[in-house]
């Protein structure tokens, strides 16, 4: 098995068509299928299920895939860490829940290392696709949390995909809502206070359940839901509706704006804000200043 090989495994996967994986990698498609064929039978399976349509990664080869791409990845951590990293384009991915502090560590991150190439992505999407982004070594760390209601749930995924959680922050339960909204001189709100106007939570696909939301209190516990995709919209309708969400209460008005206040909230729970990230995995010097600028976020807050 060489990194050769699972360069030509996870390009044909990403491309999923052989002929097309090829002319990516300038190679010729009897090679590549040769060096895919070779890998399979040192492996002891079939990655891909061939058509004329294409190609599709049977469940080993979706396993196979995870490894390749978290060997790539580490070889190129260190190429980073011990060659002249000066002479590669940055790169550096980050799946993370809606988050302003998580937003404000990437860009730190785009700032420290600027260049005239670079690729950084910054994914907020929902917690099961975090999950699946960190497993599959597509980004490198994710940004969630964890707290009474779903640290069962979400902590044996998380096992079971061999990640492992690090908190990094204990935050106070806290709702957003509109600096003119009817509660907003009160100091402390209670629940009962929030039940008339719109609680606005984040949709998580065919995730979709209490565990995964990103909102500890229970939609249920709320005559008036509204799911929304993403952070704009939400701030939108926070403003326009006097709705609100629950949070963490860590906010930049500089990235929100001045129209949105936090709250704090009369709940005995707690959100263990952290990061997933592969088992013993090496971080790349961009994932290292992420978490560092994360921290110092998260401290401010």
């Amino acid at each position: 098995m060489t990194l050769q090989q699972l360069l030509y495994l996870v390009t044909a996967a990403e491309c999923q068509n052989i002929s097309d994986a090829a002319k990516k990698l300038y190679i010729s498609q009897p090679s590549l299928s040769a060096a895919i064929h070779n890998l399979e039978e040192e492996m002891g399976i079939t990655a891909f299920v061939r058509s004329k349509k294409g190609i599709v990664p049977t469940r080993e080869g979706e396993e196979l895939l995870s490894y390749a791409r978290m060997l790539l990845e580490q070889a190129d951590n260190m190429k980073n860490h011990f060659g002249k990293g000066d002479l590669r384009a940055p790169k550096f991915s980050v799946s993370c829940q809606h988050y302003s502090f998580a937003v404000n560590a990437f860009v730190d991150l785009v700032k420290q290392f600027d260049a005239s190439q670079y690729s950084f992505i910054i994914r907020e999407t929902q917690t099961g696709e975090i999950i699946n982004d960190v497993a599959n070594g597509v980004s490198e760390i994710g940004v969630i949390y964890l707290s009474e209601h779903n640290a069962e749930v979400i902590s044996k995924l998380i096992k079971k995909n061999n990640l492992v959680f690090e908190e990094l922050y204990l935050a106070k339960p806290h709702v957003f809502i509109n600096k003119e909204h009817p509660l907003s001189n009160q100091s402390v709100i209670e629940v009962d206070d929030l039940k008339p106007y719109p609680y606005l939570v984040y949709e998580q696909g065919d995730n979709n359940s209490f565990y995964f939301s990103e909102e500890f209190l229970s939609m249920l516990d709320f005559p008036k839901n509204i799911q929304v995709r993403d952070r704009a919209t939400l701030f939108n309708l926070v403003i326009g509706l006097n709705g609100f969400t629950v949070c963490s209460g860590v906010i930049d008005p500089k990235l929100n704006g001045n129209s949105i206040i936090s709250k704090s909230l009369n709940v005995d729970r707690h959100m263990r804000i952290g990061i997933i990230r592969k088992e013993n995995i090496i971080f790349s010097r961009y994932a290292k200043y992420y978490l560092e600028s994360l921290i110092k976020h998260l401290s401010i807050g």
